[in-house]
């Protein structure tokens, strides 16, 4: 069964943010790990979700960052996130929604609200065949 990753930037802090606390990054990949755990117990567990964390996805500029990866399927990219209880469920939400789509397409008005914008990347599935142009 292919799994959907959620790879949160562990390094992401918003312009200007003090590097005396813990980067932003990190809060949000703590938020989505609490998140997932909530969710084991309910019975639309995020079934085929997993988590992990990555040091700086190099999107300084948009922090904080998350993506979603499967085999077979696009990669969607996203920044300007907040890192709270909130945005770490919506992007649970989000996952699931990758992970049960056959190609990983997460149209924009199906993605929960804090989703819905700062899309940075989308790409596509890496056993995707091109054609010349």
């Amino acid at each position: 069964m292919t799994h959907t990753d959620i790879v949160v930037c562990t390094t992401c802090r918003p312009t200007g943010a003090s590097r005396e606390q813990a980067a932003d990054g990190l809060n949000l990949f703590e938020a989505v790990q609490d998140a997932l755990l909530s969710a084991e117990g309910e019975s639309d567990a995020p079934v085929g979700v997993r988590v992990r964390g990555q040091a700086c996805m190099s999107g300084c500029n948009r922090a904080c960052t998350v993506a979603f990866q499967a085999a077979g399927k696009q990669t969607y990219y996203f920044g300007d996130l907040v890192a709270d209880a909130e945005t770490a469920a919506h992007v649970v939400a989000c996952a699931r929604l990758h992970h049960s789509s056959p190609d990983g397409t997460l149209d924009r008005n199906d993605r929960p609200e804090r989703l819905r914008n700062g899309i940075l990347a989308r790409l596509p599935a890496s056993d995707t065949v091109f054609g010349r142009v």
